[in-house]
């Protein structure tokens, strides 16, 4: 396991964030490290992805930022060069992964069957992220995948909240978990940071509290 996803497994949560405007960035980034999340997914959904990488890590270098719903190796190398330290892709495309590991950029794809795990193992991951987590089957399909591959941890995301958190948490084998609730896009909009930074604050109590 290398150290980007060591340090995301020590936070617990991965908050994945959609910023339709970059200006929006450095306050959410600051919110989240005031509240104990110094690491966030930033979507690849929108135009403002890239610049919001770029300044959230040249404002908080600090910062583990990474880049998420990537599909290309295109948008790899733009995520990259906007300062992302970590991959994560919706699906499990093994150009991405092969380009990644090739170039010593973390990278974790989505999976939901054994088939796309067999390939992660394949390709020498540990590390998966199951998508989307409660549509999928939530933590039961987890532990039926996760049986065959000892060695395999997952970040499930889709579906996941305050209230379903610590069944995932409990699980030793779950990373940690992605989700958006303390970071939702109507808070952003708003320009709620300090309840973002409370909402973490909540999040990252809870999840020390299940872990002991």
């Amino acid at each position: 396991m290398n150290d980007v996803l060591k340090k995301i497994s020590e936070v617990g949560i991965l908050p994945v964030v959609v910023l339709d405007d970059a200006k929006d960035a450095k306050d959410l980034a600051k919110a989240l490290i005031e509240g104990g999340l110094p690491c966030a997914e930033v979507t690849f959904r929108t135009a403002a992805a890239e610049k919001s990488i770029r300044v959230i890590s040249e404002a908080y270098p600090e910062m583990l930022v990474g880049a998420g719903t990537v599909l290309s190796v295109d948008q790899v190398k733009k995520a990259v060069a906007a300062g992302a330290k970590f991959i994560v892709s919706p699906g499990f495309d093994e150009e991405v992964v092969k380009y990644c590991l090739d170039n010593n950029i973390s990278v974790t794809p989505g999976v939901c069957t054994p088939s796309d795990v067999q390939k992660g193992y394949k390709m020498g991951l540990d590390v998966l992220k199951f998508f989307p987590a409660e549509p999928s089957g939530g933590l039961s399909m987890i532990k039926a995948i996760a049986a065959p591959y000892t060695m395999m941890k997952f970040i499930p995301t889709g579906g996941i909240n305050e209230n379903n958190m610590e069944d995932y948490l409990k699980y030793d084998r779950i990373l940690a978990i992605g989700g958006s609730w303390m970071v939702k896009s109507s808070l952003v909009k708003n320009g709620e940071f300090e309840k973002i930074k409370e909402m973490s604050k909540t999040a990252v109590a809870r999840v020390k509290e299940i872990r002991g």
